[in-house]
């Protein structure tokens, strides 16, 4: 069948062609994302949310452009999302360590379940728009832009609540290490 053809099934919501536009693109889809990405578990997922998105934005289809394009700037988006978001958990994570690290010795072992519940309290004292920014960040793993969409704020406010509540969990962890101690 027609790339045109199964484009336009596609358009109308013909779920069968969908499946076989999949089968068409998928493969192209993921020799391009191993270019960025080295675990094929995310590569997969990649996979995945490239054509959730084409699905998703269905009605939306130019038949009369080119779909690798296309297909090449969603993959591309998602690649950048999923690195942000990547970048966003490791750098909270060092943020914590580096918390920790000023605040005892190294060698001095916590018990990661109190450490972990010792946080959720923090963020639960966080202003409560603050804490679901912050929530929707780490836990959610959502970009500072789907966020700020999903707030009606700008993205500038999204990264500033951040910033305050990594603030705020950095600067009462050493509270942590002392009632521990």
């Amino acid at each position: 069948m027609e790339e045109t053809i199964i484009l336009e099934k596609v358009k109308a919501g013909d779920a069968a062609a969908f499946s076989l536009l999949y089968d068409l693109y998928w493969l192209k889809v993921y020799n391009f994302a191993r270019l960025y990405i080295t675990s094929s578990s995310v590569i997969s997922e990649v996979v995945q949310d490239v054509f959730v998105k084409v699905w998703e934005s269905k009605e939306f289809l130019d038949i009369t452009k080119n779909f690798d394009g296309l297909l090449f700037m969603i993959t591309r988006n998602i690649i950048f999302n999923y690195s942000r978001r990547h970048f966003n958990e490791l750098n909270f994570k060092m943020t914590v360590l580096k918390g920790l690290e000023n605040s005892y010795d190294i060698e001095e072992e916590l018990d990661a379940a109190d450490l972990k519940n010792y946080i959720d309290k923090l963020i639960s004292q966080l202003p409560a728009r603050r804490q679901q920014i912050f929530r929707m960040s780490r836990e959610e793993h959502l970009s500072n832009r789907e966020i700020a969409e999903r707030c009606a704020v700008s993205e500038k406010a999204i990264e500033r609540q951040i910033t305050l509540a990594l603030k705020f969990i950095k600067e009462n962890l050493p509270l942590f290490v002392v009632f521990m101690g």
